[in-house]
């Protein structure tokens, strides 16, 4: 037992050396007014416009210090309204730049759906499916395995 209560600290421990690192380097790289006003910005107002992407990314948790560190970003492939009739929106998401063929990229993929979806304006996020394209054989077939998201 008390090895697994030392496995536990240590995991506990990383993780939150891994969060602080994380939000320093977000930190480093964004305009925290601009990322404030963004984050408190209805969605719902901003589809069409060239915030939208920019109040997506102030959305995310510790994944957008491995995009924005990475050289990476996301775009919208496609933005719907929930089937269910609410006001809320179902997205179909890219990755861009150097998050493409990455090894990281089915955590990546997997936190940026997580962080959105938790949203309330978001109901569903899925990722292009030409995205799979840009990985070889064995990464498509990891990602289609491992990575707990959606490809259309």
């Amino acid at each position: 037992m008390v090895e697994d209560d030392l496995v536990a600290a240590y995991a506990a421990e990383a993780k939150a050396a891994m969060s602080a690192e994380a939000a320093k380097r977000i930190a480093e790289t964004v305009d925290p007014i601009e990322e404030e006003r963004l984050r408190s910005t209805s969605l719902l107002t901003l589809i069409h416009t060239e915030d939208m992407v920019p109040a997506l990314l102030s959305r995310l948790g510790e994944v957008r210090a491995a995009l924005d560190g990475h050289g990476g970003g996301i775009a919208i492939s496609s933005l719907n309204w929930a089937e269910d009739g609410s006001e809320t929106l179902d997205l179909v998401l890219d990755l861009t730049g150097a998050c493409l063929s990455c090894g990281a990229a089915p955590g990546t993929l997997e936190g940026v759906k997580n962080d959105l979806e938790g949203d309330s304006e978001i109901v569903r996020v899925q990722f292009d499916k030409a995205l799979l394209d840009t990985f070889d054989e064995l990464g498509r077939e990891f990602i289609l395995v491992h990575g707990k998201v959606q490809f259309v």
